[in-house]
């Protein structure tokens, strides 16, 4: 299934963004005075190939999973906040609740590899891989069949609800002590020292940070993972939910459709995605510049540049939700503002 969907990614047409040009400099406004919201259109134009598309449904994938390096300290939380936060989100009452309402996305629960048995709970999807990954200090945080079928749990999420008619999906994602392995992945995908890319992530204190960085350095260490097999960082360093939103990117770019990237997290399961295939790149936007200090070396590496920049860094998606409306605004005008010809607006003199 993988081969498959990273074989249907294809990149952007660029002649899309031409048709898209011509229409946006014959608005009723000075050329290119809408800045990044015309930036959207283009984009959105070309992804859907679609001269007048549109966004009906759209929502919010909040993967959860845990993590066996908190055993090392590196987190202010223990690990039964995820499944308790995981109820929160299906209760509607958490921030990413929040700010999809506010949206208009509807926000798609994912049990990727939390360590507690949800039962039959309504409205979570059911996909465990593994009750959490296991401490990376030791060894390996996962086997590579597992990555391999986290990534494909995404892409089949992503097959799903492309049929459901969703036009526009965010990545999201909920595991305490996440920080620590996107950290990890994004050291060693990018070659920058881990104490450059790994922040204090839920606020934690300064013993707190040096042992963090000391169990990132540690699993590199140990399991030596190769940066020239994305497969292989995630397996020994990542973590199920990482995995979850590599595979639902790849599974929007194989369908066309655009992907807005939270946070962090988020990040390094878009660079796993990246990495594994770098035309994915063609369909993610940037939701946001989080405050976690490795995030920004994880957009400059794959030529992304956030939309928003708000200090956050709750995760879950909220980023995203927040940087959709901006998307769709640039579409509306676009599609709604009128043309000179339409308005019965003078152009501009021409010299």
């Amino acid at each position: 299934m993988l081969n498959e969907a990273l074989s249907k990614v294809k990149p952007v047409n660029p002649q899309w963004y031409e048709v898209a040009q011509k229409r946006l400099d014959n608005l009723t406004k000075p050329l290119g005075s809408l800045g990044r919201l015309e930036e959207f259109a283009r984009r959105l134009v070309a992804i859907f190939e679609d001269t007048m598309p549109s966004i009906n449904k759209k929502a919010v994938f909040t993967f959860a999973g845990d993590h066996g390096v908190t055993e090392e300290g590196v987190s202010a939380y223990p690990k039964e906040v995820t499944p308790q936060m995981v109820f929160n989100f299906l209760r509607g009452g958490a921030g990413i609740n929040v700010l999809a309402r506010h949206a208009g996305a509807d926000v798609i629960v994912i049990d990727i590899g939390v360590d507690y048995d949800f039962k039959d709970i309504e409205g979570l999807i059911h996909k465990k891989v593994l009750r959490g990954t296991r401490n990376f200090t030791k060894g390996p945080a996962m086997t590579r069949e597992e990555a391999i079928r986290c990534i494909e749990v995404g892409i089949e999420i992503a097959n799903a609800y492309v049929r459901k008619g969703y036009r526009l999906f965010a990545t999201g994602e909920m595991g305490i002590g996440n920080t620590t392995p996107s950290s990890a992945i994004t050291a060693v995908l990018t070659g920058r020292p881990v104490e450059e890319v790994t922040g204090r992530g839920t606020g934690i204190g300064d013993t707190a940070l040096k042992r963090k960085i000391d169990a990132i350095k540690r699993g590199i260490e140990v399991n030596r993972p190769d940066p020239s097999d994305p497969i292989d960082v995630l397996q020994k360093v990542g973590g199920a939910e990482i995995g979850g939103i590599a595979g639902l990117i790849i599974g929007a770019a194989s369908n066309r459709i655009p992907v807005v990237v939270d946070g962090f997290i988020s990040g390094a399961g878009a660079l796993i995605a990246y990495k594994l295939k770098p035309e994915t790149k063609d369909y993610m936007f940037a939701a946001h510049n989080s405050q976690e200090i490795g995030h920004k070396v994880l957009l400059e590496t794959m030529g992304l540049r956030p939309i928003l920049d708000l200090d956050l860094r709750l995760g879950e998606g909220t980023g995203a939700a927040l940087a959709m409306p901006m998307i769709e605004a640039g579409l509306k005008i676009y599609k709604e503002m009128a043309t000179f010809e339409e308005a019965g607006v003078s152009d501009e003199i021409q010299d």
